[in-house]
């Protein structure tokens, strides 16, 4: 049998020459760190232990700009971050044990969010694998099964014969729709080992697209090109495939109203005539989208906060465009795509008939108007003053970073995100200390543009070392702190269901002072003076903390 195309791919003579005289005093932490550099990367994020320090060496033989946090889950949190902001794959190098499992939590994250984060962590020496019962520092009986649960796959490594492969093969899973997390686990000794193998040079790990069946997207575009009240809802599929352009496109051409999800933030103009912007915690959203007799949804597994809290019952047609294979149609029954949002709303795009429906903006401006009604009488004056006052000194294409904090939960539902991307939380996986640390890492995948972090007093607390890594590598990130005495959305939910708040108050040391030990400048701010001195801190080069106690209170929950 002939073919026309030969697959092998046949070496230079130059090639050839340097392949058979590899450099002298290479290790397995070379061929890791080759391998990441022929894949593309150009920065690492991670915290060094005994059995990593292979690794770890071989970063100062190697091209790669090396970012050390204080704590190994805060490194997760900027590797996801910069994941995000530069949609490549982000290197994570990890020691074995407890270094290994402090990262779980921003791995979880990751997951939850699909911010594609290559981790890369050690284990103890070969000899000494299979069931701890060997006595060595760090060990687990079974690390690798910690990190199932959460990443997107597993990648094992015994041999350096099998790291390059190895290593490439995780590449190309955590830059498949969706993006996500993966481990990489390798011996001491394997990294310390001498090798004779050739310098690793350009690897092809490129990632296959998703892309949908015909005939759905054709049975897909007859229905919303027939239907009498169409609407979509985005969520952050949309922002990561870069599909934003596409999806105004289509909303236009078939006058259907958009709701983006608390995760798809600023893929759709925030003030379009078609736009319901983000309310999702509220009935009046709730309801106009149960009314849709064909309701588009892109990007998103309606999750728990994507459909009021589970209360959302559409009674029409349902249309879902699904990178994850496992959310597709997990909530409500649909006609599924398993597709890249862009691809499918290209498809789409091009099939649907164009429609003119009047109604669709007054029907928009009617629920908008609601919601504004609702909220006005609950007397919320300073939660809006303060979100206001965060836009106002806040680039509009700053990215920022919010964790979990009454004033991220106003931003979900009220902040305009202005550009696709720019709005982050940990609202996926929902846990404390996300907003600083992956601030920095964005502001490692962009220094030319200022960065927002914005945590409450206790979640502050988890990221205060992350100061230092701020100075060390003069990041211009300003992190805003709101100050309320204790974990204020709790002390919330607390009060509302038992009547009293009971472990939420916190002691909480002076930030302004804290932050200033660290050569991190610092301002104590109030409501009225919080936008000039935003303004201030992201008009300086490098780091800065404002301060700003205030007690905020949440707006009423409509999905009860």
């Amino acid at each position: 049998m002939t073919h026309d195309h030969d697959p092998v791919l046949r070496p230079t003579a130059a090639q050839t020459e340097a392949a058979l005289n590899p450099p002298a005093g290479r290790n397995g932490g070379d061929l890791v760190v080759e391998t990441l550099s022929g894949l593309g990367a150009t920065t690492v994020f991670g915290l060094p232990g005994q059995h990593a320090l292979g690794m770890f060496d071989a970063l100062r033989r190697s091209p790669l700009t090396y970012v050390g946090l204080r704590v190994e889950n805060n490194a997760g949190f900027a590797a996801d971050a910069y994941g995000r902001i530069t949609g490549e794959a982000a290197p994570l190098l990890l020691s074995t044990g407890p270094g290994a499992l402090m990262s779980l939590a921003a791995l979880q994250e990751a997951a939850a969010a699909s911010a594609p984060v290559l981790a890369i962590g050690s284990q103890v020496p070969t000899a000494g694998l299979g069931g701890g019962r060997h006595g060595y520092l760090h060990e687990l009986r079974d690390q690798q099964a910690s990190f199932r649960d959460i990443v997107k796959s597993v990648h094992v490594v015994r041999t350096a014969s099998q790291i390059p492969s190895a290593i490439a093969a995780a590449w190309e899973s955590a830059l498949t729709a969706p993006h996500g997390p993966v481990w990489v686990e390798i011996p001491q000794d394997v990294l310390l080992a001498e090798t004779a193998l050739p310098v690793v040079t350009a690897m092809d790990a490129t990632p296959e697209d998703v892309v949908p069946r015909p005939e759905l997207t054709a049975v897909a575009a007859d229905l919303l090109s027939n239907a009498t009240r169409p609407a979509i809802i985005a969520g952050g599929g949309v922002v990561r495939s870069d599909a934003s352009g596409k999806l105004l496109a289509l909303a236009e051409k078939l006058d259907a109203p958009v709701v983006t999800t608390f995760g798809g933030k600023g893929a759709f103009p925030w003030e379009h005539p078609l736009s319901l912007q983000s309310w999702l915690e509220d009935r009046h959203t709730t309801d106009f989208l149960e009314s849709a007799d064909v309701l588009l949804v892109v990007g998103s597994g309606l999750g728990e906060l994507s459909s009021n809290y589970h209360t959302f019952a559409p009674r029409g047609r349902v249309v879902q465009i699904e990178a994850d294979l496992g959310k597709l149609e997990s909530n409500h029954p649909a006609l599924g795509i398993h597709a890249d949002a862009r691809l499918a709303l290209s498809a789409l795009l091009e099939t649907v008939s164009e429609r003119e429906d009047p109604s669709a903006a007054a029907s928009v401006r009617d629920v908008l108007g609601a919601v504004r009604v609702r909220i006005d009488a609950q007397e919320l004056t300073l939660e809006q003053q303060i979100l206001a006052s965060v836009r106002e000194a806040l680039p509009d294409d700053s990215p920022s970073f919010w964790d979990m904090t009454i004033l991220a939960y106003w931003a979900w539902s009220a902040f305009d995100a202005r550009r696709p991307g720019t709005m982050h939380s940990a609202q996926g996986a929902g846990g404390l200390g996300y907003g600083f640390p992956a601030a920095l890492g964005a502001a490692v995948a962009d220094r030319t543009r200022p960065v927002l972090a914005v945590s409450g007093d206790g979640g502050a607390m988890y990221s205060i070392a992350e100061l230092a890594t701020a100075r060390q590598y003069d990041l211009p990130v300003t992190w805003l702190i709101v100050d309320d005495g204790g974990y204020g959305i709790l002390r919330e939910y607390m009060t509302d269901s038992f009547g009293e708040a009971t472990a939420t108050e916190l002691a909480r040391p002076d930030f302004v002072a804290l932050a200033e030990s660290f050569g991190v400048p610092a301002v104590r701010t109030s409501a009225e003076s919080l936008s000039a001195d935003l303004a201030k801190a992201f008009a300086h080069p490098g780091p800065s903390v404002v301060v700003l106690p205030a007690l905020l209170r949440m707006f009423a929950p409509t999905h009860l």
